[in-house]
This record gives C-alpha cells, structure tokens and sequence, in this order.
C-alpha cells in the first residue's frame, strides 16, 4: 500500500459504515406494526441523510481534480511565489517576472516543486470535497440554516486538508525559495525531514489555516449556491437545466474562482512569508505584524494579480473536472439535485 493512501484511508475509517450509503430499507411485504409516516427504530434522526452524501466517489473525484489543476498550473504558481518570497527583486507584473526568472534560472525551473504539488494536492483535494460531502447532511440536523451548515462543513473539511497538505507545501515552497535544496519531492521531503524533524514540516500549519480555511470556505459554498441559483434560473425560465449543465458548472466555478482567492490572499502572503522566514522562530501572528509594518494592508496584496490568474485558472479547472468525474461515476452534477 503507498503511503500516501494512508491518510484518506484512515479518514474513510473513521466514517461511521451508515454513512457510505443510505437508502431506504427493502420493504419485506409484510406490515411493519408502524403507524406510517414513522421512522424506522434503527436510524437515528441524525443519520437520516442523502443517499450517498459521504460516498467514496466525492473522495476520488475530489484527489483527481486537485492534483490536475494544481499541476498544470505550477508554472504560475512558481512565479507567485517568488514574487511573494523577494517582492523587492521581482516586478508586480507576472510576464515580466516570469521572463526574469526563466533568465535567471532557465526554463525547466517554472516546474520547481511539480512533485510535492500534485501529491499533496491530490491527497488535499480528496479530504477537501470528501469530507465536505459528508459533512453537509450532518451539519444540516444541528443548524436550521443550509448557508451556515455548509460555512461550518466548509471550515472543518478546510482545517483536515490543511493538516494533510502541510508536509507537502512545506517541501513545494523550500525548493521554489531555495532552488539549490533538492531536485525534487523524493530527494527533499527525506531531506527536510532529516534537518528538521517531521513535527517541523507542520510549522506553518496556523498559516496555512488562515489559507486553506478561507480558501475552501469561499470555493465549496459559492459553487454549491451559485451552481443551484443557475439551475433553478433556467428552470424557472422554461428551460432544460439537463442542456445546460455545462455552462452552469463553468459558470459558477468562475464565480467561486474570484471569491475564493479574494477571501484567501492574505492567508497565501502570510503563508509564503511564514515558509519563507522558517527557521527565524516568528509566529504566525508575528509575520501578519511584520507585514503589516513593511506594508500597510497593502502588503497582504503583494503579487494578488499572478495569483488571481493562478487561482482563477486552478478552480475553474478543478471544478469543472470535478463535476466530469462525479457524474462519470454516476453522482449528480453540483447544484442539479
């Protein structure tokens, strides 16, 4: 078994066996001695969930379209980075900074850190929307508000895929910041581990949190809200939703694009500095205050035009694969149901 099963496996189970699949029960023919109407002893209120809500599928789909979309676009990501890392060195503009650090480097180095990024995110990716999923129906028995139950499924679906991308982003920013570290994921990993010990690589973990949180909160709602809205629209209007799911799911992952890089900028400049200034013993809280004295709020903005490309590029991708594999392993499209 590869290692980097582990985690989603021991996710999985934890899960309670009820909530992989529910369905109504098979009807024996025979009366039940219930009054109708009545929920049956064995499942609690609680459980009372949409059939497949914590499935499987949400997990694969999910790994899938983050480790697509976050590694064809590393290039991008590359360049934000250092940006972010030596605002001082390189220019506000992406195509100008991107020519001076292929001038500098060569052009094979826009692939820096392409291992640790589509493992990590795949495995980020696979936490994210699975744990999302099967939080959405438990959060909805406690809070009377959909809205609110999806923002808190959101947040802590955010906070477990933070835990699991550390590592990873831990590597992926050393050798983007520090190109002579290693070669790649299997040669740095080991090696960050080994000077560091591994409790290090989970040092930037409250600044990843401040990321990731706002992050998953902004893209995983709005798609879901923004997704249904359209369906009812066109439904509402005489039209097909089934013809249009396409441009819908197109549609509102734009709209979750831009949210979700708006709500997570200054959690991605605090994260950037954080790996950045790793080693110099400030907190998390000490590099917002460190920025702020160099910056003003500005300075949470620094290089918000290459990373909107980037996000922008990275969700739109990634939800619109999400919703291709969901459905080809027979779930419905976000929003149509």
């Amino acid at each position: 078994m590869r290692p980097r099963l582990l985690p989603l496996l021991l996710l999985l189970s934890l899960l309670p066996p009820s909530l992989s699949r529910l369905s109504p029960p098979r009807s024996s023919g025979k009366p039940s001695g219930e009054r109708p109407g009545k929920r049956p002893a064995s499942l609690p209120s609680c459980l009372e969930l949409r059939a497949g809500s914590s499935d499987y599928r949400y997990f694969i789909a999910g790994g899938a379209c983050a480790a697509f979309s976050h590694g064809i676009t590393t290039p991008i990501d590359v360049v934000k980075t250092r940006m972010q890392s030596d605002p001082h060195k390189y220019s506000p503009s992406l195509l100008k900074s991107t020519l001076q650090l292929v001038g500098e480097e060569g052009p094979l180095y826009l692939l820096a850190g392409l291992g640790p990024t589509v493992v990590g995110y795949g495995m980020e990716g696979a936490m994210k929307f699975g744990v999302y999923e099967a939080l959405k129906p438990l959060t909805k028995t406690v809070i009377d508000s959909q809205a609110a139950a999806f923002l808190v499924a959101s947040v802590i679906a955010g906070a477990v895929a933070s835990v699991i991308l550390c590592p990873m982003e831990s590597t992926r920013i050393r050798l983007v910041t520090d190109p002579s570290f290693a070669s790649g994921l299997l040669t740095g990993l080991p090696k960050l581990v080994s000077e560091s010990g591994l409790a290090a690589t989970f040092d930037g973990l409250a600044a990843m949190l401040a990321k990731q949180v706002p992050y998953t909160l902004a893209k995983q709602v709005s798609f879901d809200v923004v997704a249904a809205a359209l369906y009812a629209r066109v439904a509402a209007r005489g039209g097909d939703p089934a013809a249009m799911k396409w441009a819908i799911s197109f549609a509102a992952a734009a709209a979750a694009a831009v949210l979700a890089c708006a709500f997570s900028q200054p959690g991605d400049m605090v994260l950037t500095q954080t790996y950045k200034r790793k080693g110099s013993g400030l907190s998390a809280m000490a590099v917002v205050r460190d920025i702020y004295w160099r910056g003003g709020v500005g300075g949470f903005f620094v290089g918000t035009g290459a990373r909107l490309v980037h996000v922008v590029s990275i969700i739109t991708s990634q939800l619109m694969v999400y919703d291709v594999v969901k459905q080809a392993l027979g779930l419905p499209a976000t929003g149509s149901h």
